[in-house]
């Protein structure tokens, strides 16, 4: 308690500058160790970006340019090969109907991306670090343990892109467990292009975006959707005739589009940036410019997402196997056992995907959206790589070598696909993508909840806290996205129709809500729920500021002298 009243003065009575008050906050940088002495502490901040003056001007093209680069880095994880798979489904299984769902968690995404950002602006300091300093030991490691359970997940199904576009590239030559050995090579392209520079790095980032964006373009084209068909689908939230298919399909947009990983890779990007953080109209200014970048690279993915979906729904939508059957015998597309001579509705993964493409518009169409899957893959597993090493360096406070750190962030994602791919066929690799999305469906409060918690106090955002209005919104926003991605998974549980993995999920359950109880107990705190302050740990001072109540691990030496 003592502690708790003398941390609260200190801080109190710290100094401001321009508005910002300099607490540990504004000034802390990760704790050095003796290895990072010698080498930097995250290879993607061995440089930053200067940024340019432009005095008395509300806006600006070159400061604009100058921070772009993250929000970019960060759409890529709504383009990876899990969303295309999910994009095209949606169109095969409803047309145009759900794309309103689509334009809906994309925008919601923009909002969670946008705490992110500012989070990482205002402290200096990324989510996992973050969460490193504000939650104690046990919690803290079960959240490290969740998180890396998602980033593995995205990394597999990125695996599987990349395995599936060079098998099609190479008309079945290259078998899927080449393919997947062949992504290991994208560890070394990392680091080789890691080593040309920040500038560089985004630049090849924005142009395997470009390579994705001319493949799927030119299949929509090619496609020719009914345009007014597209806008009533994207702009009238109403799903005529839809099923429950539809709406599983629909619940599985949202869980492929807000990826949990991504939260905690946006709030460290933006560190990329020379940002003097104790003046207020700089960090106001780079807050702006960055939501003014995410908003621009999130709707560049919105419309290759759009493309992929028009595709399907013009040319696939209620078509039979039958049909599609019947089409690919009169050309040279292998398709061997892919779709049963039966009136069935023809379903579609990225794979099959390819190959209706090919037998219904040419090989061409084919090689070109294996090509926009490969670009897919290839750049989701390299911020999936940047993910994975800024969540275990500050989660563990841990300061390995480049090589070492990206070389097990990819093993572990290739080792469990590397086996399936040898001792199954495609379509039990594509299948696992279900299971892939069930899983990091339920690590979303793991991201979702403690950057609402942080973003909320102004013990660590100042004057950025959020407002009762963001309070709400994120509120409101998080609950929604949780409770949609709690029923996928109930639904994909209760298709197993084992009652030894429903006891199992039945104790798995209980363990996960309580978890989640207790990240959502600190979080209301945190948003101004007083009456359920209560323990030692939050009873800080007389007047119970509840938004000090996880600063209890605090060194306030670390205060900055000014």
């Amino acid at each position: 308690m003592k502690g708790g009243r003398k941390e609260t003065s200190k801080l109190q009575d710290s100094p401001q500058e321009n508005g910002v008050q300099t607490n540990q906050y504004s000034s802390i940088s990760p704790p050095a160790s003796p290895v990072a002495q010698d080498e930097p502490f995250s290879t993607y901040f061995e440089e930053k970006v200067p940024i340019p003056e432009s005095p008395n001007q509300v806006f600006s093209f070159r400061k604009l340019w100058a921070f772009t680069g993250p929000g970019f880095l960060m759409s890529i994880a709504y383009l990876d090969p899990g969303n295309i798979e999910s994009d095209l489904q949606s169109g095969a299984k409803a047309g145009f109907k759900l794309l309103w769902v689509l334009l809906g968690a994309t925008i919601i995404g923009l909002l969670l991306q946008r705490l992110a950002a500012r989070l990482g602006v205002v402290t200096g300091m990324h989510l996992a670090e973050v969460c490193n300093r504000q939650y104690p030991t046990v919690p803290r490691i079960i959240l490290w343990l969740m998180v890396e359970l998602a980033i593995i997940g995205s990394d597999m199904q990125e695996v599987i892109g990349c395995a599936i576009a060079l098998n099609l590239l190479s008309v079945g030559r290259i078998p899927l467990w080449a393919g997947v050995l062949i992504t290991i090579t994208d560890t070394f392209v990392f680091l080789f292009l890691d080593k040309y520079g920040l500038r560089k790095l985004e630049a090849f980032f924005g142009f395997l975006i470009t390579v994705m964006a001319i493949s799927f373009g030119y299949e929509y084209v090619l496609v020719k959707p009914d345009q007014g068909e597209l806008l009533k689908g994207m702009f009238v939230p109403y799903c005529s005739g839809c099923g429950p298919l539809q709406l599983e399909q629909a619940v599985g947009i949202v869980g492929a589009v807000i990826m949990p990983h991504n939260i905690y890779l946006h709030s460290a990007l933006v560190k990329s940036r020379e940002i003097d953080r104790k003046n207020k109209k700089d960090v106001k200014e780079a807050n702006k410019y960055f939501f003014i970048e995410s908003s621009v690279a999130l709707f560049i993915s919105f419309l290759i997402n759009v493309f992929v979906v028009a595709v399907f729904a013009q040319a696939f939508y209620n078509k039979t196997n039958q049909e599609v059957n019947d089409m690919c015998n009169g050309t040279s597309i292998p398709h061997k056992g892919l779709f049963p001579p039966n009136n069935g509705t023809l379903e579609v993964d990225i794979y099959k995907g390819g190959v209706v493409l090919g037998c219904f518009f040419g090989p061409a169409a084919l090689y070109i959206w294996a090509i926009g899957i490969l670009a897919a893959g290839q750049s989701s597993t390299m911020t999936g790589t940047y993910s994975g090493q800024f969540v275990m360096e500050g989660f563990l406070n841990l300061s390995w070598s480049r090589f070492a750190r990206v070389l097990l962030t990819r093993s572990i994602a290739i080792t469990p696909t590397l086996l399936v791919a040898i001792f199954q066929d495609v379509q039990h690799l594509t299948g696992m993508n279900d299971f892939l999305n069930v899983l990091q469906s339920m690590q979303l409060p793991f991201a979702l909840i403690p950057i609402l918690t942080f973003t909320s106090l102004k013990s660590i955002m100042n004057d950025f806290a959020n407002g009762l209005v963001w309070k709400i919104l994120g509120g409101i926003i998080i609950l929604v996205v949780c409770a949609i991605n709690m029923y996928f998974v109930v639904v994909y549980v209760t298709s197993l129709n084992s009652v030894l993995l429903y006891v199992l999920a039945a104790f798995l359950t209980i363990a996960y809500l309580c978890f989640v109880g207790y990240l959502a107990w600190h979080c209301l705190v945190a948003l101004g729920v007083s009456c359920l302050d209560f323990g030692s740990r939050l009873h800080i001072g007389p007047s119970r500021h509840t938004d000090m109540y996880l600063l209890n691990d605090m060194d306030t030496d670390d205060l900055v002298e000014r």
